[in-house]
C-alpha cells in the first residue's frame, strides 16, 4: 500500500517537473503575427482583385485571375524558400490563406527536385494538393450531373 502510495507521489512530482520545463507559448506574440501576416496576404488579394475589376472585369470575373495571382506568388514564394520562414513566425495566418495551398502544393515539390522534372517534382507536386483536386473535381462532377438531370438552372 505504501508504495502505490511513494509511486503516486513521485509520478506527482514528475508532472511537476515536466510542466515546469515545458517551454512557454507567447500566445499575444502568436496570434498578432498570424493576425497580421493573414490581413497583409488579404490585402494583397484585395489589391489584385481591384486591379483586375480597374481592367474592366466585374467582381465575379475578376475573382479567378485574383486566386491564379495568388497561388502563384505563393508558388514563387514558396520555390525562393522564403514561404516556409513566414509560415513558421506566422503559423495559420501564412498556411490558411489561398498562398497556403500554393505552398503545400509546391513544397513537396521542391524536396525532390534532386530526382529529376518528372519523376522528382512532377511526381510529388500534386501529393498534398491531387486528392484535395481530385475530390474538388468529383464532387463538380457530381453536382454538375445532377443538375443536368434534374433541370435545374442558376
Amino acid at each position: 500500500m505504501q508504495a502505490q502510495g511513494a509511486d503516486e507521489a513521485l509520478r506527482a512530482r514528475y508532472r511537476y517537473w515536466v510542466e515546469a520545463m515545458r517551454p512557454k507559448k507567447p500566445l499575444a506574440r502568436n496570434l498578432a503575427w498570424a493576425f497580421g501576416v493573414g490581413g497583409a496576404i488579404s490585402e494583397v488579394g484585395q489589391w489584385v482583385q481591384w486591379f483586375f475589376q480597374r481592367q474592366g472585369m466585374s467582381p465575379d470575373q475578376a475573382g479567378t485571375p485574383t486566386a491564379i495571382v495568388l497561388v502563384g506568388l505563393g508558388a514563387l514564394a514558396t520555390g525562393l524558400g522564403w514561404y516556409d520562414r513566414l509560415t513558421k513566425v506566422a503559423g495559420m495566418g501564412a498556411s490558411l490563406p489561398i498562398t497556403g495551398f500554393a505552398n503545400a502544393m509546391v513544397a513537396p515539390a521542391m524536396e525532390f527536385r534532386s530526382e529529376g522534372l518528372v519523376l522528382g517534382v512532377g511526381a510529388k507536386l500534386f501529393t498534398v494538393a491531387g486528392p484535395v483536386l481530385g475530390w474538388g473535381m468529383a464532387a463538380a462532377f457530381v453536382v454538375g450531373l445532377a443538375r443536368l438531370v434534374l433541370g435545374v438552372r442558376i
